[in-house]
Parts: structure tokens; C-alpha cells; sequence
């Protein structure tokens, strides 16, 4: 713990030697083929992952590897555009660096996105799902000592996604128009896509989206004490049958970047309203 935590204090030095000390209010995490929120970011500052002490270089696709500092929604915020992963082969306490390193520059609010497989058969391909809980089958993060200055041995992960968020997300999104599903996030290790067996029990067991993220990061937010709110974008089509089916990378991205502009209304507005 005590080298993690050296690691994400280094890293917040550099980053702050690059954008100042004036620190932020707000993180954002942008996954697979939504890195373009970034470009609505105002006055901001771009920084390469391969720049920052201890940060991976990013390897995923859709993921450009950026981490941004400016304005949006009137506020200082810093995203991720591209974020890692635990299939690249890095480390939990890799994975999660970044959410460290927020809440040294006073980040007190993170908002997390990421492209997910459709699991209930109401969606379809370019929904947005307002994540309300999840359930996570990655290693647990937080596995390992504890730094109770950071935050509990055992934090509480009853309202992981902030209740009055989504309550306020629902209100802008009727306001401008956007449909929103809501329902739970299942993350996987991947790489691999599910097994038809596995989807079938995905769904029986409540899940409405699987993906290969964000619940780690999720999970040390918590910890920290921020607050989080999360969204899906379903970016392949639920598969009920045992029929041929084939889910394309590529494909996935684009369809999660078709939902950028919707997402990015979402985010700014509710960005103002803290």
C-alpha cells in the first residue's frame, strides 16, 4: 500500500506541475470509443498516460490513452480518455491508479463510462444504461493492506451509484430529449466475449450489461468517498438464442461513439448541477 500510495502521490505531483495547483472537483473515465467527450472539455491541458509517473501506456482499442485537465459544465474536471485494464495484464492496483491519483487533486465526484454488451432483451445497440448497481467478477482491488487514511478496511457498497445523481440525470435526459435505460453492470476479466452459457447465466442472475471494466475503479471511489455515477453504452445487441452469433470489436466502438453526443449533453448538464 505504502509504495501504491507513493506511486499515485508522484503522479499527482507531475500532473499538477503541468495543469497547477488549482485542483479539480470533478473525474471523469471515458471508455472504449468515448474519448470524444474530451474534445467539449474547455481550456484543457492533454498529458499522455506514457508521460505520467507510474501510468501504463494504453493498449486497448478506442482508447486514446489521454489524461485531460479544463472546464466543462462550468467546473474543473480531469478525464481518462482511455482507461486500463485488467486483461492488458496490469495489476489491480494499476487499474485503479488513476482513481487515486484524482482524489489526491480533489476530485470529490467521478463519473465513469464504459461500452457494454446488452444483456436484457428490452435494449438495443446505442442505449444509454444509467448503471444503478453492479456486480463485479474482477479481483477485488482493494485486496491487500489498508490505509485507513484513505479509507475503511471494509467500505460499504450499499448506493455505490449515487441515488440523487441518477435521479437528476433522468430529469436532464427527459428535458433534452435523451431515453435512458437503467439496470446493472456485470464486469468480466475478458478478453474473451462471453460463452452463450455464461450470457444465459449473466441474465438469470439480474445483470443488464457485461462488460470487461469500471468496477474496480468504482469499488477504490467508493473507498476514497466519492461520489460515482456510471453509464453503459450498449454496444452490442443482446442474444437470446443459442443462434450464431458474432459481437465485432470494432463495431462495439463505433457504436459507443455514435452515443457521444447524447452522453456528452448528459454529463455537462449534470456536471452544472453539482
Amino acid at each position: 500500500m505504502e509504495d501504491s500510495l507513493l506511486q499515485a502521490g508522484k503522479a499527482a505531483d507531475y500532473i499538477r506541475s503541468v495543469t497547477g495547483d488549482e485542483g479539480f472537483s470533478v473525474g471523469i473515465i471515458l471508455g472504449s470509443g468515448l474519448g470524444e467527450l474530451a474534445e467539449s472539455i474547455e481550456e484543457k491541458t492533454i498529458i499522455p498516460y506514457c508521460s505520467i509517473p507510474g501510468f501504463a501506456c494504453c493498449t486497448a482499442d478506442g482508447h486514446k490513452g489521454n489524461f485531460i485537465a479544463g472546464k466543462l459544465g462550468g467546473k474543473r474536471v480531469c478525464a481518462m480518455q482511455g482507461r486500463f485494464h485488467y486483461y492488458e495484464g496490469h495489476p489491480m492496483r494499476q487499474v485503479t491508479l488513476p482513481v487515486r491519483v484524482m482524489k489526491l487533486l480533489g476530485v470529490q465526484t467521478l463519473f465513469v463510462s464504459n461500452a457494454s454488451g446488452g444483456i436484457n432483451s428490452a435494449f438495443r445497440v446505442g442505449d444509454i444504461m444509467v448503471i444503478t448497481d453492479h456486480i463485479s467478477m474482477l479481483p477485488n482491488p482493494l485486496i491487500g493492506p489498508n490505509d485507513d487514511l484513505t479509507g475503511p478496511r471494509f467500505p460499504d457498497m450499499l448506493d455505490a451509484y449515487d441515488p440523487a445523481m441518477i435521479a437528476a440525470a433522468e430529469k436532464i435526459a427527459a428535458e433534452a430529449g435523451i431515453e435512458l435505460r437503467k439496470g446493472v453492470y456485470l464486469a468480466v476479466s475478458g478478453p474473451s466475449y462471453e460463452t452463450q452459457a455464461e450470457y444465459d447465466y449473466f441474465k438469470r442472475i439480474g445483470a443488464d450489461a457485461v462488460g470487461m471494466s469500471t468496477t474496480p475503479e468504482v469499488i477504490v471511489a467508493r473507498h476514497a468517498g466519492m461520489k460515482v455515477f456510471g453509464v453503459s453504452v450498449v454496444s452490442s445487441a443482446p442474444h437470446d438464442t443459442a443462434a450464431e452469433y458474432f459481437i465485432d470489436a470494432d463495431e462495439v466502438i463505433r457504436a459507443a461513439a455514435a452515443a457521444t453526443r447524447k452522453l456528452t449533453i448528459l454529463f455537462t448538464r449534470l456536471i452544472e448541477s453539482l
